[in-house]
């Protein structure tokens, strides 16, 4: 059973535009509120969006959350992203 199982799909494509909204309004003023579990509910979105057919914009993830980024790094300014 998916986590997604009864959910719309345009419930689930808002779920995913909301999380990549939120990425670009971090990006823009330079606040890192976005953590890493979003990345990974955004991935688990984006796997249910493309099982069933649909599309959906892609996030442009920031550094700090690119893959292999060490995610407990202190920030300078900002707040710590765990």
């Amino acid at each position: 059973m998916s986590e997604f199982e009864g959910l719309s799909d345009q419930f689930i494509l808002r779920m995913h535009e909301f999380i990549r909204q939120e990425v670009q309004a971090d990006r823009l003023a330079g606040t890192r509120f976005v953590g890493f579990s979003a990345r990974l509910r955004a991935e688990a979105l984006a796997r249910e969006i493309e099982r069933r057919g649909l599309f959906c914009t892609a996030i442009d993830w920031p550094q700090h959350l690119e893959p292999g980024a060490d995610k407990y790094a202190p920030t300078i300014g900002h707040r710590k992203t765990i």
